[in-house]
């Protein structure tokens, strides 16, 4: 497998040069879909391009297969795989929930404990609707001041392994939403010393796989999964994600598993997307999101100029709960200026056409990726300074975050 590894040329994009190579070949469609290559849908063609809808198509030799890939389909995933440090990778198509999901049903059958924080997707827990697992909670700390969960203490998932030493796994987010990373190297350590595997949601992590300065990666931090959302900063289209696995865990079983939800009419669109997007990464992503991680900064510093907003970045880090932080991430509290985050995120948007990512009653987030320009960032900043100083009221009585921990009485499977 080394010796193999070493002959990849991360420049290939196997899916990608099927389509083309089939484009030229002028097929006769007597297959789906229905579309036939958009003559059946002129309107379709013309929203979204001859080029798009052209291939647009069903699985076929030469395009290999999804669900049993044996030639452009498995390059690609021997590519993925490489470039993210990996033992296999697998291209999914039904977003990173689906990969989330696979990924607790590889791990867990009906019954199984799994140790995660409460602060996770809804996908895990709806993976645990399906398979029937006990969820084990470990409290996320919170930062007060901002209103936000923070990672996983160590000696909370210690205790918690402790206190359940049947359990199955342990689940880390690498990071949250904030950007705020637990110790993934300690809990992969205390999680394989139990005889569990290490599940990490990657969603918002795909370019710590490629940023020197970032915080590591799940898989250079040992984990046995992780679910990665390539479409989210890795450049991919909507909808397309990849789930990483190493040497312990079974590929053969994995992809068991991730036949039983995901679609048997894989989309090109989705498919050629990450094989194009993992190149592009492979090739450029180092450079690339070193320059995310300036624009971040450099907006952060003209935000806290502005004052009374706090752009929050790695001086929140203690060690433990926030091990490590997300330097991309562009997360502004908005509390001190008398405003709700969802308040900043509505005017924003209705007043500047300036659409973030999300608001919380503290907090907005604004993603920065590779798509961004500083001119862009000039725009966010100049319409915060400007919305300060025409909104600006006293925030005595806002709300506040409240975390309430938990009792574990019945499984979300038996709750549903």
């Amino acid at each position: 497998m080394q010796n193999r590894r070493m002959q990849l040329d991360q420049r290939r994009a196997p899916i990608y040069e099927a389509l083309e190579n089939f484009r030229r070949m002028r097929v006769v469609p007597f297959d789906v879909p229905g579309h036939k290559h958009g003559r059946g849908n002129p309107e379709l063609t013309a929203f979204l391009g001859q080029q798009c809808v052209g291939v647009d198509v069903n699985s076929m030799k030469p395009l290999d297969n999804l669900c049993h890939p044996v030639s452009v389909i498995r390059e690609a995933e021997e590519l993925a795989a490489d470039a993210f440090g990996a033992a296999h990778a697998f291209l999914m198509v039904g977003g990173t929930t689906s990969s989330v999901q696979s990924m607790v049903l590889t791990a867990c059958k009906r019954g199984d404990e799994i140790i995660l924080p409460r602060n996770v997707h809804k996908s895990v827990i709806n993976a645990l609707v399906l398979c029937g697992a006990v969820p084990v909670y470990v409290n996320p700390e919170v930062n007060q001041r901002l209103g936000i969960s923070l990672g996983m203490r160590r000696e909370e998932v210690e205790k918690a392994i402790a206190e359940h030493p049947k359990a199955v796994a342990v689940l880390v987010n690498n990071p949250t939403y904030y950007g705020v990373c637990s110790d993934p190297r300690a809990i992969v350590a205390m999680a394989h010393r139990a005889g569990m595997l290490c599940l990490a949601d990657e969603a918002h992590g795909t370019h710590f796989y490629f940023g020197g300065g970032l915080p590591v990666s799940a898989m250079a931090a040992g984990a046995d999964m992780a679910s990665v959302s390539m479409h989210k900063s890795g450049g991919s289209l909507t909808q397309s994600s990849l789930l990483l696995i190493g040497p312990n865990v079974h590929a053969g079983y994995v992809r068991q598993i991730i036949n039983l939800t995901q679609t048997t009419s894989g989309s090109y669109l989705l498919l050629s997307s990450l094989d194009i997007s993992r190149r592009n990464l492979a090739l450029r992503g180092r450079a690339m999101f070193h320059q995310v991680a300036d624009m971040a900064e450099y907006a952060r510093q003209e935000i806290n100029a502005v004052g009374g907003y706090y752009a929050f970045g790695r001086e929140i880090m203690n060690g433990n709960s926030v091990f490590d932080f997300d330097s991309t991430k562009l997360s502004v509290h908005t509390r001190d200026i008398g405003l709700a985050g969802i308040e900043v995120y509505d005017i924003l948007r209705d007043e500047y056409d300036i659409q973030i990512e999300f608001g919380d009653i503290g907090n907005i987030l604004a993603y920065l990726s590779m798509g961004d320009r500083p001119q862009e960032l000039e725009r966010l900043v100049s319409a915060l300074a400007e919305i300060r100083r025409r909104y600006q009221r006293d925030s005595a009585g806002l709300l506040s975050q409240e975390y309430i921990a938990p009792e574990v009485v019945i499984s979300p499977q038996d709750a549903f």
